[in-house]
């Protein structure tokens, strides 16, 4: 199995691209809708920033891994097309900046000269599929979760089921019962089992659903304590085409997954999913994990000359940034990435002079840094050389002095304040004032621009979100201040606590508070969140309450970080959900192009997605007749009851013995060519009697 196939293979893909130049051009020409314009951009990986005019591309690296090469061409890309900066991501992805809209098709297409998409990285899709960066090489893992992760991220790429959900959905594999990969605040979670299973070893996922962080986090719930693999990615599918079907697509607040759970209840949900069974295209994934091209060894080659020029530092950094592989004889090592942000030129360094030393295999990982594998012993020092040199041998990776940030106020469209600058300075504070610390790797700083969490800030011992305040009747940038996050272990996790809001200005008094005071008042191995626990959250809002105390400002506080001017709150419109205007004519033109793709995918034999395609023409046509009755369903299941209720009922339309009924025939059949061509004539019928009643009706409005 190979982990990366040149995706232009596909013919699909080259068609993809071509048809994104056609859609770009339609924009510009006025031909498509702003509004729809965003969905099918974002579809492709292609984010609105703050800066107007300019976009961010996101490039998706399924479990974070870059080959050599990939990484070599992203740094061209970065260079041809953007700012020469690649910033990684807490999904492990690489995001480069200041993008036309125009040269992205061309873009994508060199990217994919390498393996490499965009496609679903942004929108209401299957987002990038996320795993710990050890797997594979951990010696705490029962098996390799790569080949898993691979195959998921593969299965739903392009999948109709997952195309346009009301909301993303986040799926991650943890390599260990550490949970490093968070399965507790995704969407899907999962942890890899082992059972002996009639004298045999069976492999198996712990399953959680219904996790996620946000304004609102939610724990996930376990579904399955142990699911065989190869039953893993069709129980995905049934809950996407559950969460497609119920899901709320009005409010994008309350869109997410884990509200559909909260709203319907888990036994309702878990129904729901059983419904769903029989239609799916297979019932079993086997995934052959033992013809997985596993990474291997560099070849032995000598290395150049090398000088150290910080013995203290290397050894604080083989202490902190190196682990033995499971793989006895080899070492791993993280590469410390400040706030995520590497230029090309130093990657391409970096590329070269660790080429004859490393694994062609090189992790994103979740807190925004690189873990490079494979290396021995005797060429540990070499490395940190090559690092020391381009100024990345930084220790404490992954400790208390690692800050994880999300671009905030910089770029992103719904930064409130600034989260990168105060994450430098708050690194300053640990470095200058608290050195020692390097090597704690209990607690961690997490910071987001705002309360969505994209940084992580509701996992964190200590976190901090964007936000503002108001004195003598000026608004000032503030931090929301949280306590006491992280991961308990096996698919438990702790949402963090919000415990009182300061000027952002007073954010690193609010960590030398913290921290003096849990080496004052901590008791001998008490762990971060021990001592949060011990003292309450009470306590910790009078340590920091004198803080809020806005009788001293002074003009600097009203400055945000990497600011020169006074703050404003400019938030503009997020685009994570990929919210579109619901015109009745564009709807219509949706439910055409589906029953388009329904005929290509059953004279291609894919059954399954053809019927799936119909389905999606039929809701989007019921949709658009009821929009221009001036009546907007907020979920799939509420457009086929209240189509039914005013135009079935009414005489309007007619069906037998309703319209919900034939719809949902989706369910009730196994996914056979005879099923999916007469499912697929009946969705015909009913566009083209959508498409008559409409005419129809204008007729009679211009009468």
């Amino acid at each position: 199995m190979q982990s990366f196939r040149t995706e232009l293979e596909n013919p699909i893909v080259e068609q993809d691209i071509i048809d994104l130049e056609k859609k770009i051009r339609l924009f510009r020409e006025g031909a498509i809708t702003d509004e729809k314009f965003r969905s099918l951009r974002l579809a492709r990986g292609i984010y609105g920033q703050r800066q107007p005019g300019v976009q961010m591309i996101r490039i998706k690296l399924p479990y974070g891994k870059m080959t050599l090469q990939q990484w070599h061409r992203i740094t061209e890309i970065s260079d041809e097309y953007a700012t020469s900066n690649l910033h990684l991501t807490t999904r492990q992805d690489v995001q480069i900046h200041y993008v036309s809209l125009e040269r992205t098709p061309e873009m994508w297409s060199k990217l994919e000269e390498d393996g490499i998409t965009i496609r679903e990285a942004c929108g209401n899709t299957v987002r990038n599929v996320t795993a710990s960066d050890r797997a594979g090489i951990d010696p705490e893992e029962p098996f390799d979760v790569s080949p898993y992760a691979d195959a998921v991220f593969r299965y739903f790429l392009r999948n109709p089921v997952s195309q346009e959900m009301g909301r993303k959905i986040k799926i991650s594999f943890s390599s260990s019962d550490k949970d490093t990969a968070w399965s507790f605040m995704h969407d899907f979670g999962m942890i890899p089992k082992v059972k002996i299973i009639d004298g045999k070893e069976v492999r198996g996922f712990k399953v959680l659903v219904g996790g996620g962080l946000g304004a609102q986090p939610f724990l996930a719930k376990v579904v399955y304590e142990f699911l065989e693999t190869d039953l893993l990615i069709p129980y995905i599918e049934n809950v996407l085409r559950v969460f497609d079907r119920y899901g709320e697509r009005t409010s994008r607040n309350k869109a997410r997954m884990k509200f559909l759970i909260q709203k319907i209840g888990m036994e309702e949900f878990e129904r729901l999913i059983k419904e769903e069974y029989k239609a799916i295209k297979v019932k079993s994934v086997p995934i052959d994990a033992d013809a997985w091209d596993a990474t291997q060894p560099p070849a032995t080659a000598p290395v150049p000359a090398y000088s150290i020029k910080d013995p203290k530092k290397y050894e604080a950094w083989k202490a902190t940034n190196t682990f033995e592989q499971k793989q006895k004889g080899y070492f791993s090592a993280y590469v410390k990435i400040t706030l995520g942000n590497i230029s090309s030129s130093i990657s391409r360094q970096l590329i070269e002079a660790l080429r004859p030393v490393i694994a062609d295999d090189v992790r994103v990982t979740a807190n925004q840094g690189l873990l490079l594998k494979y290396i021995s012993p005797a060429n540990l020092p070499y490395v940190f050389s090559v690092l020391e040199e381009a100024g990345f041998a930084n220790p404490g990776f992954d400790s208390i002095a690692d800050i994880t940030a999300c671009p905030g106020t910089d770029t992103c469209n719904l930064g409130i304040s600034s989260s990168t600058g105060i994450a430098k300075v708050l690194e300053e504070v640990i470095t200058d004032e608290f050195p020692d610390l390097i090597y704690n790797k209990d607690i961690k700083i997490k910071i987001s621009g705002c309360m969505n969490s994209c940084g992580q800030h509701g996992i964190a011992s200590i976190g901090f979100h964007g936000s503002s305040m108001k004195s003598a009747g000026k608004v000032l940038p503030a931090l929301q201040v949280l306590l006491g996050g992280g991961i308990v272990g096996d698919g438990v996790g702790r949402v963090a606590d919000k415990v009182i809001k300061v000027p952002s200005r007073r954010g690193p008094d609010v960590l030398r508070s913290l921290l003096h005071d849990f080496e004052i008042n901590g008791q001998e191995n008490e762990l971060f969140n021990e001592y949060y626990d011990r003292k309450g959250e009470k306590y910790f809002y009078e340590l920091l309450k004198p803080l809020t105390d806005l009788t001293s400002l002074t003009a600097g506080d009203f400055v945000d970080w990497g600011q020169a001017q006074d703050y404003a709150t400019a938030i503009g419109v997020g685009e994570c959900a990929g919210v579109i205007i619901d015109l009745v004519a564009t709807l219509l033109l949706e439910a055409e192009e589906k029953l388009e793709l329904s005929s290509v995918a059953i004279v291609k034999g894919a059954y399954s997605d053809g019927i799936y395609h119909a389905y999606s023409s039929f809701v989007q046509g019921a949709k658009a007749l009821l929009l221009g009755e001036a009546i907007s369903g907020n979920t799939q299941i509420g457009i086929l009851n209240d189509f039914d209720k005013y135009f079935v009922a009414t005489g309007k339309f007619s069906f037998e013995p309703d319209f919900k009924s034939v719809v949902l025939q989706i369910n009730a059949n196994e996914p056979t060519e005879s099923f999916a061509k007469t499912y697929f004539q009946q969705a015909q019928s009913f566009y083209n009697a959508a498409q008559a009643y409409r005419q129809k009706s204008s007729e009679l409005v211009q009468a």
